[in-house]
């Protein structure tokens, strides 16, 4: 905690800033002095006045107690726009620490409550920055060098940077610094490589040349969305630090945290640090994702992904501004032009990769514990579920099913029938996934472990500075920790995996503690002393040091030493476990991982950790899985009613029916708690949860559908409000409701003891998704009525929802009749789409192995057509067509001119029934 900071007591509503920067760069042939940002409006100037003058009053009233009247420059600065120079939280600091920086000191009358709060050591206007020397075209844009005259106070300061810019396309603009004399650390993660300058790029960029800042404007808008003159750029060894201002203070993504979705700009500081600790508010958590969106006023919308996997804060604060503090690599930045907030998603995937698409049965229900003790409990959970017919694709088990918590193995006695298990499981359409975790158990005698003897032999796991194998603590005792940097990992990896697959025949795998977790701080020797484990400067990580329940920084992996390579970890392994999967299966593989970082999505999905079973945690879990859509990892969800601690009957149905439309859906318990799967609970809550299960299976075409969208081009699969809605300024906050798609919206009961609950309805007619009934909103708040059995589900006007008849299981439901849902616009239109193939295996939309259909509504014509085959789509029926928003009652409906009965409800809910018309073949249907 930093002593000197006072706490800010009130947090103001986000606001649309709309103003422009005047004055903010000269033009590259200029080479002028930059005059300072925060003088350059009149409002600003008058807030300056004011703060000046208040700071003489209290210095009056206060009898001097504030020390010194800081020099005029530093006056001139506004509270809101003072970026921090003494960021070190483990220091008190002093006028005189501040001041040897070079930087203005003003304490804050406050009493220094918390770490938020005003800086009170600054930068002033005129503190030493880089020079642009030169700026050269290139083909692809630009290359220019940046000189540093005055030495700042970090060590190893980089005198001469070099400044590459590219015009990748007219949405995406890329800007790299780094080291012009010797290479450095960069991210070894695949980007996409231009071959030419985009034509028409829809932003303008300048530069500042002394001191050196990049300005970057939206053309249409004449917005700027950079600017990062506002304070110098500082780029030491280690040490690296780059602050812009924002347009707005609507800012999201910067993950991975417990949040809102909505970030406070009021001094909030975000730390990236991969760590196992259970989510909690203000704290780095499992994975590490430097990008964020931000919704400029207006609608339009960006991103900005800055390329780096070092231990790294993000600061924000009110101006609205930002700042970057990384303690390695390189500054290599991405910026992503949309304009809408999709596109943006979009295009920040296009660089890091589009998401794989899962198989159809991991979105089905998933069922696990830690504690279930043995293969015979586990396997009557299922029966269980089975029993009474609740929806259930994929049985789990915790470390409990292993030998001593080994990987590669399971317990010979209270897990004998595992295989008999996972036998039964399939012969029921059922899959079987277990969990797995990288800290490999060192302390068996030599001959007995092979996992072990074999990476030790091959030269396989993280090694101290000395060479040998670092050895921490895990779940086994004391354990190495596998490199899956280097490639020969993986090898090894896909052996073990060969190796237990041929006793139990596993579909899926969960890696967990992958940040990597160690019960111990660095090892068990320590870390030895040095910049690595004790960098100058630390990030305000938990646990105050890198060391703090992981691995050393300083441990040496294959690609660099663990310094750089931290946060990869996870997705490291998970590549490495998805290649082991393909080749084992041959099918798509099924991964859900703990620790992620950018382009994770391409190899797994990832649960939100080891949350609680409170009513809060609930709430955060959707905020945790809208964040994770912006990460481009869609196949994302949270522990259903909660991991640790002891549900309620009610929370577990109220999290159930919340679950039911995470995208990934799992109901998981730790050891030593009651039981909470479907089956325990009373006829009432066990028939809400199953009916809410079938109502998921029920939608899993239109489901599947989405994730095909997601892997083909980015799509979002469940999506904040403010995505369809971006000039509605009441979405942008939201994030106790949320979308699948652009047409279906989810509405949960988070508290206790309710029987209602209020949603916002964007303006236009929306239907209510069991009986069509509908409402045409303005843009308004409505309370709804929400027992304890019903979960509040909407579809939007224009959409068309392919639904199907559920089964128990998604092999089950997969032969089912479909049944599909029209939900007529104003106009009286709608558009649907489906992605239809067998569900598993590789490839299938590259290999042409699909079918898809485009649903279309208008004139009183429903008409569908194949727009691609396959054989699987010969396999199923349209049973059933229902059309909400039917104005007038029909005389009659023609099927391809062929007469058809149909019913007509008060409701305006238009039906059509037993059309037994196969998916293959397109038809159109019309009502008179």
């Amino acid at each position: 905690m930093k002593s000197y900071q006072k706490l800010t007591t009130a947090v103001p509503q986000p606001a649309v800033c709309g103003e422009e920067e005047e004055g903010a760069a000269s033009t590259p042939a200029g080479r002028g002095k930059l005059a300072p940002w925060w003088v350059g409006s009149g409002l600003l100037v008058a807030a300056v006045l004011l703060s000046s003058v208040t700071v003489w009053v209290l210095r009056q009233v206060s009898g001097g107690w504030l020390g010194p009247t800081p020099p005029p420059k530093c006056l001139l600065v506004p509270e809101n726009h003072r970026f921090d120079c003494y960021p070190e939280r483990s220091v008190v600091v002093t006028q005189e620490l501040c001041e040897s920086r070079g930087c203005c000191f003003i304490e804050s009358p406050l009493p220094a409550e918390s770490k938020q709060g005003v800086p009170w050591c600054f930068y002033p206007p005129d503190f030493p920055s880089y020079t642009l020397e030169s700026l050269n075209q290139t083909a692809l844009g630009m290359v220019g060098l940046l000189v540093r005259r005055e030495k700042a106070y970090y060590p190893q300061d980089i005198e001469v940077l070099r400044l590459d810019v590219e015009f990748e396309t007219d949405t995406r603009l890329h800007i790299k610094l780094t080291d012009a004399a010797n290479p450095r650390y960069e991210v070894p993660l695949e980007v996409p490589r231009v071959t030419k300058r985009a034509e028409n790029p829809i932003y303008s960029l300048d530069f500042s040349w002394d001191p050196f800042g990049v300005l970057l404007r939206r053309k249409a808008t004449g917005t700027v969305l950079l600017n990062t003159t506002v304070a110098p750029l500082i780029f030491a060894d280690q040490f690296l630090q780059i602050s812009t201002s924002l347009p707005s203070r609507f800012l999201y993504g910067l993950g991975e945290h417990r949040s809102t979705l909505l970030h406070s700009l009021d001094w909030t500081t975000l730390t990236l640090w991969a760590r196992d600790v259970s989510p909690m508010e203000s704290f780095n958590l499992y994975g590490a994702h430097p990008f964020y969106l931000l919704m400029e006023e207006g609608g339009d919308a960006h991103g900005v992904f800055l390329l780096n996997s070092n231990a790294m804060e993000v600061a924000l604060q009110p101006a609205p501004g930002l700042t970057w503090r990384t303690i390695g690599g390189v500054l290599d930045f991405y910026i992503f032009l949309g304009p809408d907030p999709n596109m943006v998603i979009q295009q920040y995937q296009q660089v890091i990769g589009f998401p794989a698409m899962p198989p159809l049965w991991a979105l089905g229900f998933h069922l696990c514990r830690w504690g279930y003790g043995s293969s015979n409990e586990t396997w009557q959970t299922a029966r269980a579920m089975r029993n009474y017919q609740i929806p259930q694709d994929a049985q789990w088990n915790d470390i409990d099913y292993m030998d001593g918590y080994r990987d590669f193995t399971f317990d010979p006695q209270k897990f004998a029938s595992l295989p008999s298990l996972v036998e039964d499981l399939h012969k029921h359409g059922q899959r079987y996934v277990m969990i797995l975790d990288p800290g490999i158990s060192s302390t068996n005698p030599h001959g007995s472990y092979w996992p072990f003897d074999e990476a030790l032999k091959r030269g396989l796991f993280l090694n101290t500075t000395q060479g040998q194998p670092l050895i921490g603590q895990v779940w086994p005792g004391f354990t190495a920790f596998a490199d899956f940097s280097n490639p020969d990992t993986h090898q090894w990896w896909l052996e073990n995996l060969q190796r237990f697959y041929s006793h139990v025949p596993f579909d899926g795998l969960w890696i967990d503690m992958n940040e990597p977790s160690n019960f111990m701080d660095g090892s068990q020797d320590g870390c030895p002393p040095g910049e690595l484990d004790r960098p100058p400067y630390t990030p305000a990580v938990l646990g105050d040091a890198l060391s703090a329940k992981t691995v050393c920084a300083s441990a040496k992996q294959k690609t660099s030493v663990h310094y750089n390579l931290h946060n990869l970890y996870g997705l490291m392994e998970a590549k490495a476990t998805a290649s082991a999967l393909i080749q084992i299966r041959g099918k798509r593989p099924f991964i859900i991982s703990r620790s992620t970082f950018p382009s994770q999505g391409r190899y797994s999905g990832h649960w939100l950790g080891d949350n609680r079973s409170q009513w809060k945690d609930m709430y955060y879990s959707i905020p945790g899985l809208l964040s994770f859509s912006l990460f481009g990892i869609p196949l994302v969800g949270a522990d259903i009613c909660g991991f640790s601690g002891s549900t309620s009957e009610e929370l577990c149905t109220r999290w159930m029916q919340l679950g039911a439309f995470y995208p990934f859906a799992r109901n998981h318990n730790t050891q030593n708690e009651k039981a909470q799967d479907p089956t325990v609970f009373s006829p009432a809550a066990r028939t809400a949860m199953k009916d809410v299960l079938l109502t998921r299976y029920s939608l899993l075409p239109f489901l599947y559908t989405l994730f095909h969208r997601a892997h083909l081009q980015g799509d979002t699969v469940a999506r904040p409000l403010f995505f369809e809605f971006p000039r509605d300024v009441a979405t942008l906050g939201l994030d106790r409701q949320f979308l699948w798609g652009r047409s279906l919206l989810v509405t949960p009961v988070l508290e206790p003891e309710m029987d209602s609950v209020t949603g916002y309805f964007p303006r236009g007619v929306w239907y209510d998704f069991y009986t069509g009934s509908s409402m045409n909103s303005s843009g308004e708040t409505l309370k709804m009525s929400a027992p304890l059995e019903h979960l509040n589900l909407h579809v939007r006007e224009g959409a068309i929802l392919p639904t199907q008849k559920p089964g128990t299981t998604t092999k089950a439901t997969r032969g089912n009749p479909l049944l599909l849902i029209a939900s007529l616009s104003q106009s009286a239109t709608a558009w649907g789409d489906l992605f239809w193939d067998d569900g598993e295996s590789l490839d299938t939309f590259e290999r042409g192995s699909y079918s898809y259909l485009v649903f279309n509504v208008t004139q009183n014509i429903f008409t569908s057509t194949v727009l691609h085959a396959s054989t699987e789509a010969t396999e199923v029926t349209i049973d059933t067509l229902k059309i909400f928003g039917v104005g007038e009652q029909p005389s009659k409906v023609l099927l391809n001119g062929q007469e058809k009965p149909f019913s007509y409800l008060d409701n305006q809910v238009l039906i059509v029934s037993d059309l037994g018309l196969s998916l293959s073949q397109g038809f159109s249907l019309r009502w008179l």
